[in-house]
């Protein structure tokens, strides 16, 4: 996950594991006068619970936060932006999710975290029905861990795609087991259909750019 905000931007590289224990991505900052550790490791409750695990081995949080992009539900959520979870739900599961205090316009609700990319609109409104405003995949990995661990446990997302999206490429498809998606395998297959593949790509790509800035800022102007 990429932040914008000014106050991240020193954020120092920090090694956590070793070998097949490393996660992916780590860095070691300050927001507001606190340490804050980022972690990433890939797509995934998995890989994210196992993330929690290996950080918490070298870091001693007061809180856990699980950020990153999501797809709406809503109709009416807008790209870019931000979802505060009041819960986060599983397949089997409900996790509490905590409020911030922030001046920061964002919607609350039902975050549903599930172990696949929502690629239709038709999946879409199955979630939607069952009470969620957004989806993703990692939180519920992230508040089990957060839980057993008593930790107080946040779920902030922000918007990518919406929830009249379908989208042309197929990205589950593409998803490695080792949390990764496969971007030869997404480029092979857009090329199959390059006129609706390669531009979907191209969006993706800038709506991503334009949401990690805004929740970058979010994260600014919040307190835990």
């Amino acid at each position: 996950m990429e932040f914008c905000g000014a106050e991240l931007h020193s954020a120092r590289r920090f090694i956590i594991g070793a070998g097949a224990g490393a996660v992916d991505w780590a860095r070691l900052t300050q927001l507001g006068g606190h340490d804050l550790l980022l972690v990433a490791n890939g797509a995934g409750a998995r890989r994210a619970a196992t993330a929690l695990d290996a950080a918490a081995a070298v870091f001693q949080p007061d809180a856990v936060v699980s950020t990153g992009f999501c797809g709406a539900l809503d109709p009416a959520l807008a790209l870019a932006d931000v979802v505060v979870a009041t819960s986060v739900v599983s397949a089997d599961r409900r996790f509490g999710s905590l409020p911030v205090s922030t001046a920061s316009a964002h919607h609350s609700g039902v975050v549903c975290s599930i172990d696949r990319v929502a690629q239709t609109a038709e999946e879409k409104g199955r979630l939607r029905a069952g009470g969620g405003i957004a989806v993703e995949m990692e939180a519920a990995g992230v508040a089990a861990r957060a839980e057993a661990r008593g930790l107080p446990f946040y779920c902030i997302r922000v918007v990518t795609d919406l929830a009249g999206d379908t989208m042309a490429n197929d990205f589950n498809a593409a998803l490695r087991a080792d949390g990764h998606f496969d971007t030869m395998v997404i480029l092979r297959e857009a090329l199959r259909r390059p006129l609706a593949r390669l531009p979907e790509l191209c969006r993706l790509r800038q709506r991503s750019v334009r949401a990690a800035c805004v929740l970058g800022d979010f994260f600014a102007d919040c307190r835990f």
